[in-house]
């Protein structure tokens, strides 16, 4: 069962809807690994791009609708979960796309607590209408490997 759109008449509203579900919480996605969500991811989630530019310009109200599908996708142990990519970097271990309702995708890129368990930092949500072939297509997302990826990323920087 989908989770409901949510309806308001501004965008200041789906943003403090934003601050207050997501960055004021605690946020487990389904697996335990906690997700944090930045006031500034706001604008990469709900903004559309301008075609010509190819720059976010445009507050989309249907990205906005399904903010509280991010959540749900999170959380939903059913989810479908492939490794992220990048568009300048290819695929990556170290992010995951979790599809949980049709088309809705959820980008969250992993990094190390010191104790070396993952945390998430949420990068966007989308209806992924002309790339879900693509993301469904990818790798499936393996938190060991997510792991040793970034413990040798971590040598690697020393």
């Amino acid at each position: 069962m989908h989770p409901e759109l949510v309806s308001y008449t501004s965008e200041t509203e789906y943003l403090e809807h934003y601050k207050r579900v997501y960055c004021r919480n605690k946020i487990l996605a389904f697996d335990g690994i906690r997700v944090f969500f930045k006031p500034d991811k706001f604008w990469h989630a709900f903004y559309e791009s301008n075609p010509s530019t190819g720059r976010k310009a445009a507050f989309s109200s249907d990205r906005a609708s399904r903010i509280d599908w991010i959540k749900a996708t999170l959380e939903n142990p059913e989810a479908d979960c492939y490794k992220g990519w990048h568009k300048n970097e290819g695929i990556l271990n170290h992010r995951r796309a979790s599809i949980a309702f049709d088309d809705f995708v959820v980008i969250i890129e992993f990094s190390l607590w010191n104790d070396e368990q993952l945390k998430g930092n949420f990068v966007t949500a989308y209806l992924a209408n002309r790339s879900i072939d693509k993301i469904r297509n990818a790798p499936t997302w393996d938190q060991g490997d997510c792991i040793n990826y970034l413990k040798s990323k971590k040598k690697s920087d020393r």
